[in-house]
């Protein structure tokens, strides 16, 4: 595919932006997250990690040759204005798509079009909106077309494109990470929004503060913000001068972003392992945090809570045996009251969990028993462990010299209860090894007596002794 980069003095794809050539378009109908829209990539805030010199798409822009990508963000951070920035700076024939709005159809007139630039020597970007909600069928559509170059596919998602998209597709482009705006680049566009309306609005230190952190990291929702701001200033003007506001004010004026939730995509696994970790780590102020992120975000307490009764189970253990009572009884108490009464429960199970002694000793236990099974077949238990409710049973030996522990001495009779056969290679080794955590330093302690006691019944040379 021929590609070229256009010169200087080439036409942009945004001159008509403005009459003077500022990036202000001359449109007050406009939003101003649009009118702000930056027309050239030195413009882009936020995101220098790929438009550096020495970064990927960096690179592909001092080259001329841009190779099909897949950007992936969250809301406002940038993707739209990046890919349309990219043909400009490529010399490519801008197409946009949505996976929203276009079918099969519609994506074939585009590739019958690309094919006829092609033929001349004219590239195509193909820019696809939220290509992650085309299904797998669609998105196996593109495939031949960017195979064989007829265009260059720039595909935008705020989905994990692991996820989402095929691994034919994914081989076959580059997937480059945008980040949520920091409060620097969010302080920029800010500044840029105040040129464009020659003033600053009306608000204090600590209003402008909030407003930036309103934003959560997208831009284009902060400058809507601004926009809301102005309205306001303009109601408030017609009855008089206005004041700053403050930042107990600014919610009264604005509307709060909802937290960025997806309860079946990636920040669903993404802040129930954080939640994990944090607790994992003994750490109950992240834990809380994250619990609280989750509620806010809608997950279902259900679905919290049965993670947290695997956590007490795995990562606590028998370091502290009343996590799992504590969690189980959380469960009970919310199911019992619902939100919001039983999400103070759950909260109580958290932070029992991350101040617990942690033990992953139950769990390797287990695993360890699970791997022996599998190798030992179906070996049947020793005769003297068998119970024995009929005669011929008894005649067969079931039960016998059985040892019952409580009248032994020491409560112990050291017997074996593995099958008679049961001869792994290496010898036997313990599954359950208790750490010196929690409750389980009595458990170690008891083990090791109890292991003492097994070598003293079997040897009587050290009954002797002993």
């Amino acid at each position: 595919m021929a590609c070229y980069a256009p010169g200087p003095d080439s036409p942009s794809l945004f001159d008509d932006a403005g009459p003077d050539g500022s990036g202000l378009v001359d449109d007050p109908s406009r939003p101003l997250a649009d009118r702000l829209r930056p027309r050239a990539l030195d413009d882009v805030v936020g995101q220098e990690q790929l438009l550096a010199a020495d970064a990927p798409l960096g690179r592909m822009v001092a080259s001329g040759r841009l190779s099909s990508i897949i950007l992936w963000g969250p809301p406002g951070c940038g993707k739209t204005t990046i890919a349309r920035l990219l043909a400009d700076r490529t010399g490519l024939v801008f197409e946009q798509a949505s996976a929203t709005f276009s079918g099969v159809a519609d994506l074939r007139k585009v590739f019958a079009a690309a094919a006829r630039r092609r033929e001349i020597g004219q590239g195509t970007l193909l820019f696809v909106d939220e290509i992650h909600r085309f299904n797998r069928a669609q998105q196996d559509s593109f495939l031949p077309y960017v195979e064989d170059g007829t265009v260059v596919l720039v595909g935008a998602t705020t989905e994990n494109p692991s996820f989402e998209l095929n691994g034919a597709l994914l081989s076959r482009c580059q997937v480059l990470v945008l980040h949520r705006l920091g409060e620097a680049a969010l302080t920029e566009l800010l500044t840029r929004a105040e040129a464009a309306i020659g003033r600053r609005p009306l608000l204090t230190g600590e209003a402008r503060a909030a407003l930036l952190a309103m934003a959560d990291g997208d831009g284009r929702y902060l400058l809507g913000m601004v926009e809301q701001i102005l309205g306001w200033e303009r109601l408030q003007g017609s009855g008089g001068d206005a004041e700053d506001l403050t930042a107990e004010d600014l919610t009264a004026v604005v509307t709060s972003r909802a937290p960025l939730y997806d309860k079946s995509g990636e920040e669903h696994y993404n802040l129930i392992s954080a939640l994990h970790k944090s607790m994992r780590g003994c750490d109950p102020d992240a834990a809380l945090y994250w619990l609280a992120r989750m509620l806010d975000g809608g997950e279902d307490p259900l679905y919290i809570v049965r993670r947290l009764t695997r956590f007490a189970s795995e990562d606590v253990g028998m370091a502290d045996p009343e996590a799992l009572r504590t969690t189980l009884a959380a469960w009970d108490a919310y199911e019992r009251l619902g939100s919001p009464e039983g999400e103070l429960a759950i909260a109580q199970a958290v932070v029992h969990l991350a101040t617990a002694p942690k033990s992953v000793a139950v769990y390797r236990g287990l695993t360890r028993a699970r791997k022996a099974a599998r190798g030992t077949g179906s070996l049947a238990p020793p005769a003297h462990i068998l119970n024995a409710p009929t005669g011929l049973m008894k005649k067969l030996g079931y039960g016998e010299g059985y040892q019952y522990d409580p009248d032994a001495p020491d409560g112990f009779s050291g017997a074996d209860y593995f099958p008679d056969d049961y001869a792994p290679p290496g010898g036997r080794e313990p599954f359950y090894e208790p750490t010196d955590n929690g409750y389980e330093r009595g458990i170690r302690e008891r083990l090791a007596r109890w292991e003492e006691l097994r070598r003293i019944r079997r040897d009587p040379r050290a009954q002797e002794e002993h």
